[in-house]
């Protein structure tokens, strides 16, 4: 039997879950507010591990979290937050403070039980779980880069960045074009303990090889033909900072040896120069392409790929992440709509059109999408027809929706549109329904219900 403290300001929800957790044997502790967790904790034993929901009167869940981890004896008791709606920003601030987990209300009785095996018997935190589903509810309408996502792939990316912006290890970031590298890059910079300094960005593949290394290490006056002056480079501009290395599978072999130079002394040596100028920053490399394959085709230096593999973050394809193409349409939306100064809403047949697009440009390519409806559109609502230019690869007809949808009340559009997304999850994953599940970004047993809700077998 193991003692849990469960911290949750819902009544009902406390004591449902204190009863699940005291049905599976174990001791529970509950309290109504931060103030009175703290109270709890303070002089008595450690529990073996604390549900903390987000929002609470008074100390939130994040300011509680903190607190724990500043406390000596309660820096190792596994934290499992818990919020009614997930968003980004709560995501990527739990797993920076070492939260165990981060799970979106409601909870069922066998994600209970799986994550409690998780916690008594892993000594670190293993890979996530899937999540109830939630929309983007909570998640602000910004210009600041947000690694957005409601899917188990995107959430299981949030807390990996959490986890890896607590400390200054190399990054390489993987994922097909248009998944949002650059996008992760500047979340995690602003994630980090380095986020006052510089984030400087280098596209390696859009810059001629012969001015690659001037850009990057700088030079001396009178270096080159044209040097009339020293420069700095973009290394040393990173000092305090971080690097982030676009497209580094395109930069040529020569210039790979020098950078793992600098990545072995963290130091840079300009061009045409014999000084060493020491640098403190962190390196994100980003690419496309497959480095394994380049590494045993002698493309890329296996030395340099280890350097930069410390860390690895691969974003999914968004044809992978079904759960996140109508959220992520809506929030295009609302950004393009708020600089246009009018309200636009997404029309059942326009949900339909971008649920059965499979995005090969992913979330770039939706994006776009979403600025050009709002450029053309000639009323508030995006409707099918304002989408005729998403035309290529796109869902089976067997998995499409029918035509009439557009003319369905808005529930029953509701229940067409869940139709269609687990049919095709189904189909992607061979009727596996554990795959389906993570690819809708919902728990296995929340598919069960709604399948059974929806008459599917």
């Amino acid at each position: 039997m193991a003692t849990i403290l469960v911290v949750d300001d819902d009544d009902a929800f406390r004591d449902g879950l204190a009863e699940t957790l005291s049905d599976l044997g174990h001791r529970v502790v509950p309290a109504a507010s931060g103030e009175a967790a703290l109270e709890a904790l303070r002089g008595g034993q450690a529990p073996a591990c604390v549900f903390l929901d987000f929002r609470l009167p008074g100390i939130d869940g994040l300011d509680v979290l903190e607190r724990l981890r500043a406390d000596t004896a309660m820096k190792g008791v596994p934290v499992v937050m818990l919020t009614a709606h997930a968003t980004s920003d709560n995501t990527i601030g739990a797993m920076r403070l070492g939260a165990f987990e981060h799970l979106t209300k409601p909870v069922g009785r066998d994600d209970i039980v799986s994550l409690l095996e998780r916690i008594f018997s892993a000594s670190q935190p293993p890979a996530p779980t899937g999540t109830e589903e939630a929309p983007f509810a909570g998640e602000p309408v910004s210009d600041k880069p947000l690694l957005l996502g409601v899917s188990e792939a995107m959430r299981a990316v949030q807390k990996q960045l959490g986890r890896a912006a607590t400390s200054d290890a190399t990054v390489l970031i993987t994922g097909e074009t248009g998944t949002g590298k650059e996008v992760a890059a500047h979340v995690l910079h602003q994630a980090s303990s380095r986020r006052d300094g510089p984030f400087i960005a280098v596209n390696c593949a859009a810059i001629p090889h012969d001015l690659l290394e001037s850009e990057l290490f700088g030079h001396g006056k009178g270096a080159f033909t044209g040097a009339a002056t020293d420069r700095a480079g973009r290394i040393v501009e990173a000092d305090g900072g971080t690097l982030f290395l676009d497209e580094i599978g395109d930069m040529p072999p020569a210039m790979q040896a020098k950078l793992l130079r600098v990545l072995q002394e963290r130091s840079v040596n300009p061009l045409g120069t014999n000084r060493s100028v020491p640098v403190d920053l962190r390196v994100i490399a980003a690419t496309h392409r497959d480095l394994d394959a380049m590494v045993a085709a002698g493309g890329f230096r296996e030395d340099l790929m280890y350097r930069l593999n410390i860390i690895p973050l691969h974003l999914p394809p968004l044809r992978e992440r079904l759960a996140d193409i109508l959220p992520l349409a809506e929030h295009f939306l609302g950004l393009a709509a708020r600089s246009a100064g009018r309200p636009m809403h997404l029309s059942a047949g326009a949900q339909r059109r971008l649920v059965e697009h499979l995005w090969l440009g992913n979330v770039r390519e939706l994006k776009n999408a979403m600025e050009r409806v709002c450029s053309l559109a000639p009323g508030p609502a995006v409707t099918e027809d304002d989408l005729a230019f998403l035309r290529g690869a796109s869902v089976p007809s067997g998995q499409a929706l029918p035509p009439e949808f557009a003319d369905l009340p808005l529930g029953e559009a509701v229940e067409r549109v869940e139709r269609v997304m687990i049919a095709r999850a189904l189909a992607l994953a061979n009727g596996n329904r554990a795959d389906a599940a993570r690819r809708l970004g919902i728990s296995r047993q929340s598919l069960y219900t709604k399948m059974a809700s929806l008459g599917l077998t």
